[in-house]
């Protein structure tokens, strides 16, 4: 039982430490993971682990190791930032892989990055004819950006000389049935005047409501928590082997 208790006490310690270990390294382990980024996270995950679960060592040890590490790719993360040198040797830089069409083969070959893989991550882009591709580059954190060939671009509005209204961020005015007063002020809006909106369709309170958006358009997108669908879309029912379907 006493070991137990240690466990949860450990676990609760490493999760708390985790937690604010991360917060310091900020977003980049996960919006740009590059595989140095993926075996550091790896690294400090495992140690966390161990501090938790391992009884035959001390925490502070553990701790201190966890510590140590999450320094180390913090400052480095910092050094990157200010050298560009280092960093595109600890990161890499962007290769190009495709260029006016051509595939770069010798680039390919090099990187040991196999056509199966370009072919597939091209797909995922919803490109199935190398053709219509003018360059491809890969990315430091294994992505493929693409830019197809003016011919092969869709037209923007621009193009053809449309003129747009301006498209900004939507407000969030009720989030999990909860009225966000702040940005009610934002917008120079009042709780009445949300109240009157939710009335007009059929809404008693800002507890019925998921979630409520304001675009800049003045237009205001409501989800209740009861939606009432006629015949809700079910995915898994469209093929029926029985039926041939």
């Amino acid at each position: 039982m006493n070991e137990v208790l240690v466990v949860i006490v450990r676990s609760l310690i490493a999760f708390f430490t985790l937690l604010i270990f991360t917060r310091i390294l900020g977003k980049q382990e996960v919006s740009q993971l590059t595989f140095f980024d993926y075996i550091n996270g790896i690294t400090i995950g495992s140690i966390a682990a161990s501090l938790a679960t391992n009884l035959n060592s001390r925490a502070l040890t553990e701790w201190v190791g966890l510590g140590v590490w999450t320094g180390a790719v913090f400052a480095l993360q910092v050094i990157t930032v200010k050298s560009r040198y280092i960093s595109k040797y600890i990161n890499g830089e962007p290769i190009v892989v495709i260029m006016n069409g051509k595939i770069m083969e010798a680039t390919m070959k090099k990187m040991r990055y196999q056509m199966s893989e370009l072919l597939e991550q091209l797909r995922e882009k919803s490109i199935f004819d190398i053709s219509q591709v003018e360059f491809a580059v890969f990315e430091v954190n294994g992505k493929l950006s693409v830019l197809k060939k003016s011919s092969y671009q869709p037209v923007t509005p621009k193009n053809l000389n449309i003129s747009t209204d301006y498209e900004g961020l939507s407000a969030e005015l009720i989030y999990n049935g909860v009225v966000i007063e702040q940005n009610l002020n934002q917008v120079n809006l009042d709780r009445n005047w949300l109240e009157q909106q939710l009335r007009a369709n059929g809404i008693n309170d800002p507890s019925e409501v998921m979630l409520a958006q304001l675009n800049t358009q003045g237009e205001l997108y409501i989800d209740k928590y009861r939606d009432y669908v006629a015949n809700p879309a079910d995915i898994s029912e469209r093929y029926n082997p029985k039926e041939g379907q």
